[in-house]
């Protein structure tokens, strides 16, 4: 259990639930032992006290007895169940909602190896299968613990030499649950990542059901999804075959000492060193005695699991960032925007350098252009301005202060994104422009709309702001999602501005919409644009040309074609190309 007391702390909003059930099962576990010492008593009437004075009295009462042990075992059954699920259930709400935030903590490197699929079924279907430990199998282990010490104390008074019999086989029990333990939780622990594989594939053939229908390539996702489906089963019925052969071996294990007792007990009946009520008492508390060591026993599978799922949410909790904030960071309202790199160098992975000894500044509204092949480090430089990473070396400045020293959220609070790929919620269309703006008001976000040329194109949508998009936006053009985006940026009004190929997925007609929604966006900003199409990056202040993860050219649009070297090179193919179009 040592696992699972690593989760162990989300329980602790539930002491009064724990008491309750607790007290309830004590409660369940007495008046259980109750009912065989009545029907105890009413054997031995019937067998030594039949035509007696008081006799059917005596009966009567103890009927009255056993049906009131017997209703409030009922009752406190139901406190135990019903309040032990609420316990349960709230529980696993909690944690869920604990790995979720703790997840949005974790840096993006994190998530650079991850599938999304595989993230949920930790928190969706890992933490389902903890419920059961905390609803049934920990109630049911005070339950059967105590009833099994109850009656070995009622088993000894009874006939301690009997007693002693039913013990043989015990040992056996025990070795059956040792032998059996460790690999039923191996085996579940593959099947629980068989079925996040599984489920990692689904999520992104759903997201990408376009691309398998435009690229024909069904035959071949469906083969992969029937791969992942049937190694799943596979790896289940390992499980479950482990455990075919583990209930019916336990259940022999108990049954030996139902035969030990049998042949002893009935020599001693009819011997006369034991009374007949004595023996129908003891068959009575051996048939309780080995069900709570069967069901401790079969619980080992479900415990098993919960275990195993324990093991992967504490994995994701046990996960650190790389950025990490410092414990008394600097916090800043709005920024000047002053952006400064410092001999930054940075790597995804150890050994792969993608920046090597950057270093520029952007003062504040200005705009800095960075042009260069792909794959040169653009989207880096500008992926660490917010720390979604940290440089492995160097220093990146906001007004004078490294971004380490700084409080994450107000840093972020002062950035503002539009995206090539730009992500929309399920949601409205005001839903997603006020997304990050507490307390915006319909005009307000109408004005960042009209700013973003992109309430013509509302106004027109069934029931305009207040119309549905669908998941990633779905239901909306490229160009309609990006000036969306666009006015999410203006409503924000943050004085830093980061711009990643934000016109390079459309048509020229909306590529030029677009651009005059920027050109407002970027005014009185300090602005990171990455581009590669001229008409974006020539009115920068300031042009940073990468090669190979490095500054190689640094400049103003007019200063660097006089140099006539690598933007130079560059311009006049974005001049070819565009020619070539129009020839075409």
């Amino acid at each position: 259990m040592a696992i699972f007391s690593r989760l162990r702390a989300f329980l602790a909003p539930y002491k009064v639930h724990m008491v309750v059930v607790v007290i309830s099962t004590l409660a369940v576990t007495v008046f259980s032992l109750a009912g065989p010492w009545v029907l105890r008593e009413v054997v031995g009437i019937v067998a030594n006290e039949l035509g007696r004075p008081g006799a059917w009295e005596r009966v009567g009462v103890l009927a009255v007895v056993l049906l009131a042990t017997y209703v409030l075992r009922a009752v406190f059954e139901y406190f135990k169940s019903y309040i032990a699920h609420v316990m349960a259930w709230n529980y696993v709400s909690d944690l869920r909602v604990a790995l979720y935030d703790h997840l949005q903590k974790l840096s993006l490197r994190y998530y650079s190896d991850k599938q999304t699929g595989e993230i949920m079924s930790r928190v969706v279907n890992d933490t389902t299968n903890i419920e059961p430990l905390i609803a049934h199998n920990i109630p049911d282990m005070i339950v059967n613990v105590t009833i099994l010490a109850g009656i070995t104390g009622i088993l000894f008074y009874l006939s301690p030499q009997l007693a002693l019999l039913t013990l043989i086989p015990i040992p056996l029990l025990v070795g059956v649950v040792w032998l059996f333990s460790g690999r039923m939780r191996d085996a579940f622990r593959v099947a629980q990542k068989k079925l996040a594989d599984l489920n990692a594939v689904l999520q992104d053939n759903f997201s990408g059901m376009k691309e398998i229908q435009v690229f024909t390539r069904e035959p071949f996702e469906k083969e992969r999804v029937t791969d992942r489906s049937q190694g799943y089963t596979v790896k289940l019925l390992r499980a479950l075959r482990l455990i075919a052969v583990y209930h019916p071996s336990v259940e022999l294990a108990a049954s030996l000492g139902t035969v030990i007792v049998l042949f002893f007990g009935g020599r001693a009946a009819l011997a006369g060193t034991l009374p007949v009520e004595d023996l129908v008492a003891f068959f009575l508390y051996l048939s309780m005695f080995y069900q709570p060591v069967t069901v401790l026993a079969r619980m080992n599978e479900q415990v098993q699991m919960a275990l195993a799922s324990s093991d992967r949410v504490a994995e994701v909790l046990d996960a650190t960032s790389d950025v990490v904030e410092k414990p008394q960071p600097v916090r800043i309202g709005r920024a000047r925007g002053r952006i400064e790199f410092q001999g930054v160098h940075f790597a995804y992975t150890e050994g792969n350098p993608v920046l090597k000894d950057v270093s520029f500044v952007v003062e504040p509204g200005e705009t800095l252009a960075l042009v260069g092949p792909t794959g040169v480090g653009k989207s880096t430089v500008a992926s660490l301005i917010p720390r979604f990473y940290d440089p492995t070396a160097g220093r990146i400045l906001l007004d004078g202060v490294d971004l380490r020293d700084l409080k994450l959220r107000d840093l972020r609070r002062n950035i503002s994104m539009v995206l090539q790929d730009t992500f929309l919620f399920n949601g409205t269309v005001l839903e997603n422009i006020m997304y990050g703006v507490d307390g915006a008001t319909q005009e307000d976000v109408e004005r960042a709309a009209r700013i973003a040329n992109a309430h013509d194109f509302i106004m027109e949508l069934p029931d305009g702001y207040h119309t549905r998009i669908g998941e990633r936006g779905f239901r909306l053009s490229g160009g309609q999602k990006q000036r969306l985006s666009i006015a999410r940026a203006v409503l924000k009004d943050a004085p830093i501005l980061i711009l990643d190929e934000a016109t390079s997925a459309v048509d020229v007609e909306t590529e030029q919409q677009i651009q005059k929604a920027l050109n407002r966006l970027m005014e009185g900003k300090t602005s990171i644009v990455i581009a590669h199409r001229l008409s974006t990056i020539r009115h920068a202040d300031k042009i940073a040309v990468l090669d190979g993860g490095r500054i190689v050219e640094m400049g103003n649009h007019q200063e660097l074609m006089a140099r006539g070297t690598l933007y130079r090179r560059f311009v006049e193919r974005q001049y070819a190309a565009a020619s070539t179009a129009v020839v075409s």
